[in-house]
């Protein structure tokens, strides 16, 4: 099997000089930080008139703040930034990737929103032809903001991020994710069971773009999930990878038997070994 180092997607290839990553950067850090604002005013209201939905599954759920804080963040950007695509986790847009396109989430952590758990968070993030250009990751209810600008690096409240200098598997404190249907979530389970026995620990945060945040920042040494839509990782991974993460994305067209659905970040030292021992306890059949 070929080393993830060789396969990954590498946010800095191919990019045009079109447009102003560090400005993209900015308005994405802006626009995220209102759509924060309007997130933790809304909880309270939330909770107390009930207004939750689902989705794919009862364990699913989508908010009226969902909906709402989308609503705002397609309203800025189309003041900011006229004429630009938006795709949306609640309302969609269009799955052309050609040109710039802002990949929103409203809310990434949704059932943590919804319980009062503080892991949660606004993403939004600029892609040119579908690669990350800039991106930012606020946590309304620390309000802590990741971002980044390709080629610039990434930062947390303004401070340089950088990735664990990690080698060791078996030391390493690795994130992941769960499907909300229940046998793919059984599968993802098998596979977290044998590879719990060759690391330190685990964690589930239950928030993609925080626990790709979380790598940037080395409080993470790995992170990997099957089955994230774009705007789970668009702003998280570039932050990642700016932060000196090598990274494997979903639906890249890799060929290391780990799946179209499966994402991969972590330190250099770390992500040959882990994305081998993904292959060899089934990855690929998540």
């Amino acid at each position: 099997m070929q080393t993830l180092t060789a396969l990954c997607c590498d946010v800095n290839v191919g990019l045009t000089h079109q447009y102003d990553a560090v400005g993209l950067r900015d308005t994405s850090v802006l626009v995220a930080r209102e759509a924060a604002d309007l997130a933790m005013t809304m909880r309270n209201e939330i909770v107390t008139t009930g207004a939750v939905d689902t989705k794919s599954t009862e364990t699913d759920v989508v908010t009226a703040a969902d909906r709402a804080v989308e609503k705002l963040i397609r309203r800025r950007l189309a003041e900011l930034r006229p004429g630009e695509s938006v795709l949306g986790e609640e309302e969609g847009g269009e799955a052309e990737q050609a040109g710039l396109r802002w990949v929103v989430d409203p809310i990434d952590g949704t059932v943590n929103y919804l319980y009062g758990y503080p892991a949660y968070a606004v993403s939004i993030a600029a892609q040119l032809d579908g690669v990350s250009l800039a991106g930012a990751v606020v946590e309304p209810p620390s309000g802590r903001v990741w971002s980044a600008a390709v080629g610039h690096g990434a930062d947390l409240d303004g401070e340089p991020l950088r990735v664990a200098d990690s080698h060791r598997l078996d030391l390493a404190l690795l994130g992941t994710g769960f499907s909300y249907l229940r046998q793919r979530r059984v599968r993802q389970a098998s596979l977290l069971l044998e590879l719990a026995g060759e690391i330190r620990d685990i964690r589930r945060g239950g928030a993609a773009s925080l626990e790709l945040c979380a790598v940037a920042a080395g409080w993470l040494d790995g992170y990997y999930e099957h089955g994230l839509s774009r705007w789970d990782w668009a702003a998280g991974s570039l932050i990642a990878a700016e932060a000196g993460a090598r990274l494997r994305l979903p639906a890249t067209g890799t060929t290391d038997g780990l799946g179209d659905e499966a994402i991969v970040c972590a330190a250099p030292g770390i992500v040959d070994g882990l994305t081998g021992k993904l292959f060899e306890h089934g990855a690929a059949d998540i």
